[in-house]
């Protein structure tokens, strides 16, 4: 998730990113933007020695405010942008 364009500003619509500590991995996904409603997707998972894809742990709906700070908070504590861990499903359609 690039937390900030080249402006230094967040981007205007949420972004898809992927960041982790080496042993946990957070999954932050674009869920809901509009003008009034504007939540992402964090899926934490768990890095398992030997395993193809992480043990998934849990599934929050933050709004993007709090995303942005939990990305930006990781981010100070030496967590790393990563490439894609697991495949996402996909929401289902209505």
């Amino acid at each position: 998730m690039n937390v900030t364009d080249r402006t230094g500003r967040p981007p205007l619509s949420p972004q898809e990113g992927w960041i982790s500590d080496g042993r946990q991995v957070l999954h932050f996904q674009p869920l809901r933007y509009d003008r009034w409603s504007q939540a992402l997707e964090v899926t934490l998972g768990e890095l398992i020695p030997g395993e193809a894809t992480p043990l998934l742990k849990r599934r929050k709906e933050p709004t993007r405010e709090q995303a942005m700070k939990l990305w930006a908070h990781k981010r100070r504590a030496g967590w790393r942008a990563c490439p894609p861990q697991w495949i996402p499903p996909q929401p289902p359609r209505a």
